[in-house]
């Protein structure tokens, strides 16, 4: 699949980036060759592959769900510059 100047030149407007002219057509053919490789992703056949979270088959060490501080709501709020109800008052800033 190969990408055009004029293309690059849109999405580097959209992403707001600047690219040189000088550099437009280096960037293209980069962009060219990864789209390429995609492609060739796209063509092997995975049909029986089972999804891995990990290719080391690796286990997530997972700690206890249970609570290691203390509540300091109180304190936390004795220092907000302004509260109600238990709630954090905060400005307006949406009309």
């Amino acid at each position: 699949m190969a990408i055009e100047q004029d293309e690059i030149e849109k999405i580097a407007e959209l992403a707001r980036i600047r690219i040189a002219d000088e550099q437009i057509g280096e960037v293209a053919q980069r962009i060219t060759r990864i789209l390429d490789m995609v492609d060739q992703l796209q063509a092997a056949d995975t049909a029986g592959v089972e999804p891995m979270a990990n290719p080391l088959d690796a286990v997530q060490l997972l700690r206890a769900d249970t609570v290691t501080e203390t509540n300091r709501r109180e304190a936390f709020q004795a220092i907000a510059p302004a509260v109600e109800d238990g709630l954090y008052l905060v400005p307006k800033v949406i009309d």
